[in-house]
């Protein structure tokens, strides 16, 4: 990443699942980025509420693959996707997990 990219990027604090952590963001997507992830929390609670899924890492795992099917219906059932936004979006909520995830290893050992 060039320094005016880096430049131009904001730390933005989320929280998911009741866990803070910060994520670089470009400047101007900061909204977009919180909007990912309150509707990633969503998805997150959904699976975790069901009762079916124990576990961050599995849980984490079903609310992706939930949202990836969205998103795969809605772009061949019509849905109008802009390339661009969704790959922003798409790359948020993997930084999302893999932060998750981090963290849940460091617990392990």
């Amino acid at each position: 990443m060039s320094a005016e990219a880096k430049a131009r990027d904001k730390g933005v604090t989320l929280n998911i699942l009741g866990r803070e952590m910060r994520v670089s963001c470009p400047e101007g997507e900061e909204k977009t980025l919180q909007a990912s992830a309150d509707y990633l929390n969503r998805k997150l609670r959904e699976v975790r509420d069901t009762g079916k899924v124990v576990g961050n890492e599995r849980i984490a795992i079903m609310a992706a693959l939930n949202i990836a099917h969205e998103a795969l219906s809605n772009r061949t059932n019509g849905g109008a996707l802009d390339g661009a936004a969704f790959r922003r979006r798409i790359a948020a909520m993997q930084e999302t997990l893999d932060s998750a995830l981090a963290a849940d290893q460091e617990k392990l050992f």
